[in-house]
């Protein structure tokens, strides 16, 4: 390999450029338009325009990116994580134009990806396993039954997916029919695929998971757990290596299963294996994830390896350079910095960093997309960097992170710092007392008095406008920003603020797309009822009524929304 494409955006196309970097390869990025000045397209060593701006258009589009990989000349593709790096198709069209795929196997890829096969390998292991449906279920009806049969809660998840994606817990009958057509319709906006299928869910379980590497010369090695229990919507916020308090055989049993799993499965590349762990004890297969995971760094800093370039070096057929598991060093926490208000519910809040002060000194990491300056745009996730932090033990981690912490400031969106440094008090997560943090810990009865972020302002047409260009008899195509023409007279001024809100107005909480009406236009609606569903950044958000009243529609499902935008009135 000489020249790496790397098929993603933000901090993991960072993490990436730099690996290659240290390895001697070269980086190309390809970039969205929210992302033209962003610090993955300033690090890497060449940058191409995919000249969209929805992720269906860009990061989602194989031809634009192979396309990208053949202008550059690239001869190896990294996926990072999320978008197209779980896609067994992006895996083969990548090996079909003869280049590199940095990954596991495409076949390992669509038989772990598919949460059905992955329980059957796991089952021929003898790995531990919850009671579950038979393949995906067929309806809202067939998910009703299944969870009268088998009892709740109930966990609906989507067959071709992870990371949180199309999963939903279910405690309550009346809620079964509802929440499968809200996995269903997650499923099929992030992964194309809508199927879902059933398991029984452990109550408040912990969440577990194996890291391992692997080559192509049959060499499995396991390098550990991590806790990933600290979640909201069920997706990770805070992340720690070793996982701590578990029992010696409760770690045996997760690390064999894992590497048990992955054999079977003919695995190679960087994988994790993830698992629910009870309140009683018992254990239970969750998913494979076939690529890099988001926490990898605090397995990193545990263990002394650098999984990127053992990603590369597994891609070019060589060996692992660790032919056996290393000793665990010390212990790793990892905080996602999301652009979300902790205190609005984890509102996702796009808009413009002004501020970007990170802290540093002994045992701090920083895996940054943003700087001062940089967009979080409303289309891709929230997540804009990672704080990880590394002491000799648990406790000195903890120590270290409230002071990182405590110097970490940004400006102009909001983000969930204030929700990290509230998490470091409580005792559930530091564990005096033990270990009492669980899955859905923070929806229940983490309290904590945080003060919501004021909105970030509107922010200008960031656009590009792209325009032909005749140089020496060549045609080229340049893009420049719609704020640069507006600033220049040449375009419509920006957009005002809103105006002062009312109680006869529903404003949307966050800027987004509205996914959905769930009342029809001008019905008689009661406080708390579920009015609509928008999408922002990957998000579903539901959209309840503040008050009682007559309720008319101002939009149309698939509208553009930016926060404050009047979704509709009370008559």
């Amino acid at each position: 390999m000489k020249t790496v494409l790397i098929a993603n955006r933000g901090e993991i196309a960072v993490r990436i450029i730099r690996a290659c970097h240290d390895y001697g390869l070269r980086a190309v990025a390809a970039y969205a338009d929210p992302d033209e000045d962003s610090l993955f397209v300033r690090l890497a060593d060449e940058a191409y325009a995919l000249h969209g701006t929805s992720a269906a258009e860009t990061y989602l589009d194989i031809p634009k990116l192979l396309a990208i990989a053949k202008r550059a000349g690239a001869d190896a593709v990294h996926p990072g994580y999320g978008f197209l790096s779980e896609r067994a198709v992006f895996a083969r069209a990548v090996q079909a134009e003869g280049l590199t795929w940095i990954g596991p196997d495409p076949a390992v890829i669509a038989a772990l990806g598919d949460k059905i096969s992955a329980r059957d390998i796991a089952q021929s292991v003898g790995a531990p396993l919850a009671a579950g449906s038979d393949g995906p279920v067929d309806s809202a009806a067939s998910a009703l039954a299944f969870a009268r049969q088998h009892g709740l809660p109930l966990a609906i998840k989507a067959a071709h997916g992870g990371g949180g994606r199309g999963l939903k817990v279910v405690r309550v009958l009346e809620e079964v029919e509802e929440q499968y057509a809200s996995a269903v319709r997650e499923a099929e906006a992030a992964f194309g695929r809508g199927e879902c299928f059933l398991e029984r869910f452990l109550d408040k379980p912990r969440h577990i998971e194996v890291q391992i590497i692997a080559d192509k010369h049959g060499n499995v090695v396991v390098l550990g757990t991590r806790d990933c229990s600290l979640q909201r919507r069920n997706q990770k916020l805070v992340e720690e290596a070793p996982a701590p308090f578990l029992t010696p055989s409760q770690r045996d049993e997760i690390e064999d299963a894992a590497r048990r799993i992955c054999q079977a499965a003919g695995y190679s590349s960087a994988g994790t294996v993830e698992f629910l762990l009870g309140q009683d004890g018992t254990l239970s297969f969750l998913e494979v994830n076939t690529r890099l995971q988001v926490e990898h760094p605090v397995t990193e800093q545990t263990t002394g390896i650098d999984l990127v370039i053992e990603q590369f070096r597994v891609a070019e057929g060589l060996k692992l350079s660790i032919p056996n598991p290393p000793p665990a060093m010390g212990h790793a926490i990892e905080f996602r910095i999301n652009a979300e208000d902790a205190a609005k519910g984890f509102l996702p809040t796009p808009g413009r960093i002004t501020l970007f002060e990170p802290p540093s000194g002994p045992g701090v990491r920083l895996d940054s997309g943003v700087v001062t300056g940089s967009l979080i745009p409303g289309q891709y996730d929230s997540l804009a960097a990672k704080l990880i932090v590394t002491g000799s033990t648990r406790a000195e981690a903890l120590r270290r992170a409230r002071r990182a912490l405590a110097e970490f400031t940004i400006e102009g969106v909001a983000t969930v710092l204030p929700f990290h440094r509230a998490v470091l008090e409580h005792p559930s997560f530091t564990g005096e007392n033990g270990f009492g943090v669980y899955t859905s810990w923070i929806e229940t009865e983490f309290q904590p008095a945080l003060t919501p972020a004021p909105r970030p302002a509107l922010l200008e047409d960031d656009t590009l406008l792209r325009l032909p260009l005749e140089i020496d008899g060549r045609r080229h195509q340049i893009g420049l920003p719609r704020a640069l023409l507006n600033r220049l007279g040449q375009s419509a001024p920006a957009p005002t603020p809103p105006s002062t809100q009312d109680n006869s107005t529903l404003y949307a909480p966050v800027a987004g797309h509205l996914q959905g009406w769930k009342v029809e236009d001008g019905a008689e609606v009661q406080e708390g009822d579920l009015l609509a569903v928008m999408e922002a950044m990957k998000m579903e958000v539901r959209i309840t009524s503040p008050r009682a009243g007559c309720f008319q529609q101002a939009v149309k499902t698939g509208a553009f929304l930016e926060a404050g935008a009047a979704l509709g009135r009370f008559a």
